[in-house]
């Protein structure tokens, strides 16, 4: 029989963490040996830990977030795969993943595809991320048909900038801020820049750097 593949959860919130830890168990084909709280507690696990595979959070409440840990981890353990997961619909942390080296990343809300199927392809060798953005309503529209610029906007716009802080951050003009503005309302029928703000905070449509990297 051959051997099973190690797997290390960590997700802060207890449900989601619980889900994790049932898909491992109900597999044959994996073995779970740590289900951890925070993104820290998975960077010094897999340091001192023999593991094959790690189902990783973005989004944690507690100390690093998971694309730091996953950075960190990758330094290290570069042949360890992780696969990073989140509840939102935030698709600029994509990019950074791949940057980092990490081999998946799954949508807990919004993928069609299973945690296991994520799982068994990762571990087969394949880089699996999603063909398209979630699809997730925001007002008249779905997200997919905001610009990326204007995806920019909105998400400093959750940090509650004025106008001048959010062309200054994105080094673009103060008067192409107020156009893009225009423009998300004119699409969602949203009548006001704090009901798009609130809207998408609600949604996790968008989120800000500021709310996904924590001071440890």
């Amino acid at each position: 029989m051959c051997e099973r593949i190690r797997v290390v959860v960590a997700d802060d919130q207890n449900i989601s963490r619980g889900f994790f830890e049932m898909y491992v168990r109900a597999s044959a084909r994996y073995e779970l040996t740590a289900a951890l709280r925070t993104a820290q507690e998975a960077v010094d696990y897999v340091d001192g830990h023999e593991a094959d595979l790690l189902i990783l959070d973005v989004m944690m409440q507690e100390g690093i977030d998971g694309l730091s840990a996953a950075a960190k981890i990758k330094q290290k353990r570069p042949s360890l795969k992780i696969i990073l997961t989140t509840s939102t619909s935030e698709t600029s942390w994509e990019e950074k993943a791949r940057a980092i080296g990490v081999e998946s990343f799954w949508y807990k809300e919004y993928d069609d595809h299973s945690l296991l199927d994520i799982m068994d392809r990762t571990v087969g060798g394949e880089s699996v991320y999603p063909a398209e953005p979630p699809r997730v309503s925001f007002g008249r529209i779905q997200r997919s048909e905001l610009t990326e610029r204007e995806l920019d906007v909105l998400r400093e716009l959750t940090a509650s900038l004025t106008n001048e802080e959010i062309a200054e951050k994105l080094h673009i003009s103060v008067n192409t801020v107020k156009r893009h503005l225009q423009n998300i309302m004119e699409k969602t029928g949203f009548a006001s820049r704090l009901e798009l703000a609130m809207q998408a905070r609600f949604l996790s449509l968008v989120v800000h750097e500021d709310d996904r990297v924590r001071k440890e």
